[in-house]
């Protein structure tokens, strides 16, 4: 009777002590992320997009369906990814979506989406040897308050292969959807000017930056043309701008413009300036004879920029590690396009130690310039530097095709790491500081507010391509079908010196994933088929002989 009373308080206890754990694990949940990389942790940035969610932000995903398995990590990324968001805000919901699913609707699916801009993506199957192409649809589309935005979920990489393709998809998928979510939820609230009047690149060649900069910051034309009239109502106007692109300037600015500039930069305005000291382009070389001469530039700049720690010297950085370009080979009708190397297209090495350029592809410049730091009281971030294999070149000199048919010296090539690239921190002291002014205000600034300056020694590296009067994407260039990390790289840019630092931290991220080496499991199917099929079965014989043996043993005593 004790024992069965001992019986039913144990088990009364047990029942209660399940209704407590469920009662507390109802109210309070929690999510382990043991990954080394915390690949399932969100950043506070990509939080901070979602804090203002406060009615259903419905994203439909139309990565859906039989895949490969790199494609199928992926699409389970996306989703592992997509719980993290809904677990921090409710109103974050989502849906998977197979447009493809359905034999009778699958063509006019494709064409309603590929109007939307969702382009499909091919893949190659291999299967016993044998290679299929299947279409997928890697992008989803997220929707608040009535207002729809585009994310990608593949990152596009020329020549990758699929694993290559997946990881660096992967990589990005917290950027895209963070990305996109700021888009719908956080307003405008930065100015940009992009500056005119000075010979700068037209609209069409800077076209694709621009459009991906209007997504979150408000763009606007500005001339300097009215300083000479009205030089105090141009200052207060450009004074309304958080910061300025100048992109590849041709045409000297005047003493009124530059102490406009400057005041600007008193006042804590930011800037991005894309100028070199040569002049010299590629399609300069679309003659006859090949050949065109580099000579110097003079755009008045040089004491603007010497007060504030740089110097845009007038050379050219001649580079081997470098970007082909397009050249015809042969005659006539034979004649067939070919990428040769071209050393006077540097391919840019990035500084792995600073969130502008960190896991950052090759930025591809033309006919670059050099810069020289000088010291006073700003920092200066070395972003972008040439290879161990580069030589400066001085101007005037003639530039000719022709030098690709010529071996290069590596040995001539003993100026190594030269700066592209530099960002300037800190107080900046005013150009005109116990100077004549240019004109008179009623308010001048030597000293500035703490404020941020990116100066890069050449304009080409905000330049897209143009075909048949359509500007293409930057950093992809058409022929070669390479694309670099010029787009990239000039986000980061604008992001940091607008303190927009979010973003760039969560580009930034590394995740690392493993892949099967699939030669290796080519070449070794049939070992690891032995061990895992044939192995166990000899084991478990193996077992079983001895088991008898032993059984027999004992009852034959």
């Amino acid at each position: 009777m004790l024992k069965t009373k001992k019986h039913i308080i144990t088990i009364a206890m047990t029942l209660i002590a399940i209704i407590v754990i469920n009662l507390i694990s109802s109210k309070l949940y929690q999510r382990f992320d043991l990954t080394k990389d915390k690949r399932y942790t969100l950043s506070d940035a990509a939080l901070q997009t979602i804090d203002g969610v406060d009615s259903p932000l419905v994203i439909d995903v139309f990565l859906e369906g039989d895949f490969p398995s790199e494609f199928r990590r992926l699409r389970n990324e996306t989703q592992q990814l997509l719980e993290e968001f809904s677990v921090n805000n409710s109103n974050v919901k989502f849906d998977f979506i197979n447009p493809l699913a359905d034999e009778a609707t699958r063509n006019q699916n494709l064409q309603q989406l590929s109007q939307r801009g969702l382009q499909p993506f091919q893949i190659s199957i291999k299967n016993n040897g044998k290679t299929t192409q299947e279409v997928i649809i890697p992008w989803a589309l997220a929707s608040y308050n009535e207002q729809t935005v585009i994310i990608p979920l593949i990152k596009n990489k020329i020549g990758a292969t699929d694993q290559e393709l997946v990881n660096s998809s992967i990589q990005n998928l917290e950027y895209a959807f963070a990305e996109g979510f700021k888009k719908l939820v956080n307003p405008k609230q930065k100015k940009i000017a992009v500056l005119r009047g000075n010979g700068q690149l037209s609209d069409v060649y800077v076209a694709d930056f621009l459009k991906k900069l209007g997504e979150h910051y408000y763009l606007a034309p500005f001339t300097l043309d009215s300083v000479a009239s009205n030089p105090q109502r141009t200052l207060q106007d450009i004074s309304n701008y958080d910061l300025i692109i100048s992109a590849k300037p041709s045409i000297p600015f005047s003493e009124e413009e530059k102490y406009v500039l400057d005041q600007f930069t008193m006042r804590g305005g930011k800037s991005l300036w894309l100028t070199e000291s040569i002049v010299m382009d590629r399609d300069s070389l679309n003659n006859s004879s090949g050949t065109a001469v580099a000579i110097m530039k003079d755009l008045n700049l040089n004491d603007f920029f010497f007060k504030y720690g740089v110097r845009i010297n007038p050379v050219i950085v001649n580079d081997l590690y470098s970007a082909p370009i397009p050249l015809a080979i042969g005659e006539g009708n034979n004649a067939q396009f070919q990428p040769v190397q071209w050393s006077y297209s540097p391919l840019a090495a990035s500084n792995p130690n600073h969130p502008i350029t960190t896991n950052l592809d090759p930025v591809k410049f033309d006919f670059a310039s050099q810069i020289d730091t000088l010291k006073n009281g700003i920092d200066k971030t070395l972003l972008l530097r040439s290879s161990q294999l580069t030589k400066l070149e001085g101007v005037p000199r003639e530039i000719s095709l022709d030098v690709v048919t010529q071996e290069p010296d590596p040995e001539s090539y003993k100026e190594p790491n030269q700066t592209l690239a530099v960002l300037l921190e800190g107080e900046f002291t005013s150009v005109y500081d116990k100077r004549v002014k240019p004109f008179k205000i009623s308010d001048d600034v030597t000293k500035s507010a703490p404020t941020k300056m990116i100066v890069i020694a050449d304009g080409d590296v905000i330049k897209n391509e143009v075909i048949r009067n359509q500007p293409q994407e930057l950093g992809f260039e058409f022929l070669t079908k390479r694309k670099f990390g010029n787009k990239e790289f000039l986000e980061n840019a604008v992001n940091y010196l607008l303190n927009d630092d979010g973003l760039i931290n969560i580009r930034t991220k590394e995740v690392k994933l493993a892949f099967l080496d699939f030669q290796k499991i080519e070449n070794q199917k049939s070992k690891w088929q032995i061990i895992n099929i044939a192995l166990p079965l000899v084991i478990l014989g193996l077992f079983g002989i001895v088991f008898n043996y032993f059984r027999r043993k004992r009852y034959t005593k």
